[in-house]
């Protein structure tokens, strides 16, 4: 049995847009649209209801359509890598589990199961395209103009045009490892941008091994390519695979590449657009400021400056972009299914860990809801420990809920009840200060250093406790299925037996996406 159903690796992202179409999830738009500011503000409004994918056709100043909102919810997001809901991310969770920490299997079931999951790695190798698409047309000199690209301005306050949702391609001067990450790039001029990307990831060290090398940093740019692949680009597992390998690993077969016009680099065969330049060590211009993730604007750093050669592209090419703020957002439901996906490796990880939940509304890192299958005293706070380590991902979550096994971490209402019920501020709040945190999280007294709080909800035993508690409140089985058996007779079938509407609660966020979700269907 594969990973996933075999396809989206081959398939590109106009495959996914036709999907989109056939399940009534794209719209698409005719009337002209300015990609500063206007085309980001129709799509925020469009993404906060829960709405379809938006192909606009007719974009001021440039030729190529733009798709966005591709991955606006979490049955998109779902869809895109070949599943029907969200509960199958988890089934794949529990397979690259396998390959976090692979221990010998006990048994001809676990024999198969590693088997099965070795058998993937070899069917996930890449394939290489002769005639790639992406390939069609290429632009080199007085052609190459970056002012061609439908580049979109999302907020006021942002310094440039910008490149969100591209591959950024790199590879290790001294090993060849590609590394594949997805970076924000501004726009500088005709031909240049700034990549904005955190020291610690891949392409930033490949950047500093060319320079102890004296050599530049070869960089292709990937445009529109189909959403698996930019999952497994922003999927941060600690697995030793290439990007490539792990995309292969998420579609059940290789993801096919191509060679780049002028550099020593593979892309994807199916690109819309591919930029390909050069990062010379050392020359670098100001990035920013642009509307984070966080909710503000973030500032002004001095990043790589890329300069670009050669455009190669698809005929009557589409640009696929998105763009940050306050959730929701599409970075929030691609964080969203992460969660699903790193539950059960999680789970191993940290064995106590029965389910977690990151809620988009905290930014989809920030707080972090866990329930454990307590056992013994101190156990939550250990848990919470546990987690903070347990994935580079989880380095900056600010809060951790820890609530017994028999809470629903997804359900705000069964969290709120256990923090109020359950937690004493003077004995269950754990909190470490001055820890190394998010530059971006301006809430923090000194920026790049803050605080972690843990919360212990769970419920109390042994010495945790210094005086008895009341009974919990529960009715017997057979009463329940007695009512059950005289819904109809009692005359109370019309009121269903789904989750009543949360606004009837106060619960205001529910209720919208509700009533969205009505609408799509």
């Amino acid at each position: 049995m594969p990973l996933l159903r075999p396809g989206p690796a081959s398939q590109d992202m106009r495959d996914f847009l036709a999907l989109l179409e056939q399940r009534g999830q794209l719209r698409r738009i005719t009337a002209p649209v300015d990609p500063d500011l206007e085309l980001a503000a129709i799509t925020d409004r469009v993404l906060g209801l829960g709405g379809p994918a938006l192909l606009f056709e007719n974009v001021i100043g440039s030729s190529m359509p733009v798709a966005v909102n591709l991955m606006g919810t979490l049955e998109r997001v779902v869809w895109s890598m070949g599943l029907d809901n969200a509960q199958q991310l988890e089934d794949l969770g529990t397979r690259l589990a396998l390959l976090q920490q692979p221990k010998p299997p006990k048994g001809l079931q676990e024999t198969r199961q590693f088997a099965s999951v070795f058998w993937d790695l070899i069917k996930a190798r890449p394939d290489l395209d002769l005639t790639p698409p992406c390939h069609q047309q290429v632009l080199r000199g007085d052609a190459l103009n970056l002012d061609n690209l439908p580049l979109i301005r999302p907020w006021p306050g942002d310094a440039s045009g910008v490149i969100t949702l591209g591959l950024v391609i790199t590879k290790d001067p001294e090993t060849g490892v590609p590394n594949v990450g997805v970076y924000r790039l501004q726009r500088q001029s005709p031909k240049t941008m700034t990549v904005h990307w955190l020291s610690v990831r891949g392409g930033a060290r490949h950047l500093r091994k060319a320079a102890a090398m004296g050599q530049k940093l070869e960089v292709a740019i990937a445009i529109g390519v189909h959403p698996l692949l930019i999952m497994a680009a922003a999927t941060p597992i600690p697995v030793q695979l290439s990007e490539w390998l792990f995309a292969g690993l998420y579609a059940g077969e290789g993801v096919r590449l191509t060679g780049c016009k002028t550099l020593d680099l593979k892309v994807p065969s199916h690109s819309e657009v591919v930029l390909e330049g050069t990062i010379t060590p050392g020359e670098e211009l100001e990035d920013g400021p642009f509307g984070d993730h966080m909710g503000f604007y973030g500032g002004v750093e001095s990043s790589p400056l890329v300069r670009f050669h050669c455009v190669t592209q698809r005929r009557d090419p589409i640009f696929l972009t998105t763009f940050s703020g306050r959730p929701p957002k599409e970075e929030a439901m691609l964080a969203i299914a992460l969660n699903r996906i790193y539950t059960p490796i999680l789970r191993q990880q940290v064995s106590e860990i029965v389910d977690f939940f990151l809620p988009m509304e905290a930014l989809s890192y920030k707080l972090a809801v866990i329930a454990i299958d307590k056992s013994y005293p101190g156990q939550a706070k250990r848990a919470a420990m546990a987690f903070w380590s347990a994935l580079p991902q989880f380095t900056y979550t600010k809060f951790v809920v820890v609530v017994d096994a028999n809470i629903n971490v997804r359900d705000p209402r069964q969290v709120v009840w256990a923090i109020a019920a359950q937690v004493d501020p003077q004995r269950d709040l754990f909190v470490l200060e001055n820890t190394p945190f998010d530059s971006l999280d301006f809430a923090s007294e000194h920026l790049g250093l803050g605080g972690r709080m843990a919360i212990d909800a769970t419920t109390k035993i042994g010495p945790e406790k210094r005086h008895e508690w009341g009974e919990p409140l529960s009715r017997d089985a057979d009463l329940e299925s007695r009512v059950d058996a005289r819904w109809q007779e009692l005359g109370l079938e019309d009121l269903g037996s789904e989750e009543p509407d949360p606004s009837l609660f106060g619960y205001v966020m529910e209720s919208l996406c509700r009533q969205a979700m009505v609408k799509k269907t």
